[in-house]
């Protein structure tokens, strides 16, 4: 689950970076842009609640 999430997360960062250079400024950039970057959203919290257990530091 976690390398599909990445591989989306990656895909939609590079999606967004050739949409501001490939698509003309207009609003259908724009709503590439705001779904692009609702993926990255979606995909980063997803890793983040598939995160696992940090180490204790207890011991310093």
């Amino acid at each position: 689950m976690k390398s599909l999430l990445w591989l989306v997360l990656s895909a939609a960062l590079l999606a967004n970076v050739f949409l501001g250079f490939a698509v003309d400024k207009d609003g259908l950039e724009t709503a590439l842009s705001v779904v692009s970057g609702v993926v990255v959203l979606a995909s980063g919290a997803g890793l983040w609640v598939l995160r696992g257990p940090r180490e204790s530091r207890s011991g310093m």
